[in-house]
């Protein structure tokens, strides 16, 4: 893997972690029952996208 594919993967793994901290901050100040749910999902679906983000660096990285 270059050296630019190994920084797009580390700032798409930045970016994740982004979306995950947002979800999380909002979630503390959301009264609606239905957005807290939509936002723990979405919370779900960025921790498995950034776990399958770092699975692929670690088997480039180390294969």
């Amino acid at each position: 893997m270059t050296q630019k594919e190994l920084l797009y993967l580390e700032d798409a793994i930045g970016h994740e972690q982004i979306i995950i901290d947002v979800c999380n901050e909002s979630m503390n100040v959301l009264e609606d029952e239905d957005l807290i749910s939509f936002m723990e999902k979405e919370v779900k679906k960025h921790e498995k996208i950034k776990k399958d983000l770092l699975d692929m660096m670690e088997v480039k990285c180390n294969g």
